[in-house]
């Protein structure tokens, strides 16, 4: 199977191609009016391009098209109908958001696109084999349950990278974090000397693409963004992290237990998607269930969503940004730690790496705001006595 340096090459591919070709859709998406204008619930401020998952998809096609051509990865390509699957069910998922994105479509017809490209990847056989519950078993999936869980894990995933989409680099950095990590645990299990993943698995292909597709539209992206991703890239985000976490999470071999004494490994398959994509995924929860108590849609915008709050607490945008993505990297590394060091006893460094982070999300803007308000009381008030006593 390929090596951890050929994955990189073809995420470095990625990267370059939709970091080049971001800038001409930014200016063929101002031509044709595909932009998206300042309003009250929205923290931009100007017309911003909102399609940039157009070049997101052609950086995803032509890093796939140099793997295809490169002898390196024929394992995975030879008489293997899941890598097709993945590129018609990228393309297609792409396409829903993108119609979103400049005619809006419904919720639930986008739900029904959604329903429609999990149908492609059960035909194709990008599915899971095993589903895991913690301290229960697990349960070897059944034909006719394939397609529910498939479809069910890809609404998900769509929904919780669609919704963390709210600030500039938000998305593409916790998508970058989260799938880089995966990518790594994933080539951990497929090492010989685990031996825990079936191969071939395209799951740490899929995962690196999307890496390199984050990576490239970053520098585009970032406060101030030049341009958006779009429903269009995040669902196809969304679609990529659906794929690289089943066919390796769902296909880790239970009977296989190498690491002694190591129960995380038996449950890490299943927690490892909650883990690295945990900030999206409480994003996701919270919204359900914050539009839930309002009666409104799942699909109806508000300022309620995480970065949000961040931002109300003091936070600027690329400081609530640069929050949500260290709590993303500290959850991967929660998760990478014992895979490489056999060592379960992580709760000291990663409590105290935590409680840190908090901390500072949670107090600094208040000592901030204490300081501004001291300092500028004072000046206030003078100005106010000096407007009092110029008016008698």
């Amino acid at each position: 199977m390929p090596g951890t340096a050929a994955y990189l090459v073809i995420g470095a591919v990625a990267a370059v191609v939709t970091f080049a070709v971001t800038p001409i859709v930014g200016r063929m998406a101002r031509r044709f009016g595909w932009v998206v204008e300042p309003d009250e619930r929205r923290v931009h401020k100007v017309v911003t391009p909102d399609v940039g998952g157009i070049a997101m998809l052609i950086g995803f096609l032509a890093a796939f098209a140099v793997a295809r051509l490169w002898d390196t990865f024929d394992p995975l390509f030879a008489r293997n109908s899941e890598p097709r699957g993945v590129v018609y069910a990228a393309v297609l998922m792409f396409l829903v958001g993108f119609i979103d994105d400049i005619r809006e479509i419904s919720a639930p017809a986008k739900v029904l696109g959604t329903v429609a490209v999990g149908v492609l990847l059960v035909y194709f056989g990008v599915t899971m084999f095993w589903f895991r519950l913690p301290f229960v078993d697990v349960f070897l999936l059944d034909p006719q349950w394939v397609p529910i869980i498939t479809v069910l894990w890809l609404l998900g995933m769509t929904n919780a990278i669609n919704l963390i989409d709210g600030l500039d680099g938000l998305a593409a950095g916790i998508v970058a974090i989260g799938a880089g990590a995966f990518f790594l645990y994933a080539q951990r299990l497929a090492e010989p000397s685990i031996g825990m993943l079936t191969q071939p698995n395209i799951g740490p292909l899929v995962a690196i693409l999307a890496v390199g597709i984050c990576v490239g539209f970053l520098p585009h992206n970032f406060n101030p963004a030049k341009i958006f991703m779009g429903d269009g890239g995040a669902l196809m985000l969304g679609l990529l992290m659906a794929v690289s976490t089943s066919v390796v999470g769902g296909r880790a071999d239970p009977n296989t237990q190498r690491f002694v004494g190591q129960t995380y490994f038996f449950l890490a398959p299943l927690f490892i998607p909650l883990f690295i994509l945990g900030v999206p995924i409480l994003d996701t929860l919270f919204a359900i269930i914050r539009r839930a108590a309002r009666r409104q849609g799942v699909a109806s915008a508000d300022k309620g969503h995480l970065h949000h709050r961040l931002m109300e607490m003091g936070h600027g945008q690329r400081r609530s940004v640069l929050i949500l993505w260290a709590w993303t990297a500290l959850l991967s590394g929660f998760v990478l730690y014992p895979a490489f060091t056999r060592i379960g006893s992580i709760w000291v460094p990663i409590g105290l790496a935590a409680l840190s982070l908090a901390l500072y999300t949670v107090l600094h803007p208040r000592f901030r705001a204490r300081r501004d308000q001291g300092s500028e009381l004072p000046e206030h008030s003078d100005r106010k006595s000096t407007r009092l006593n110029s008016s008698h």
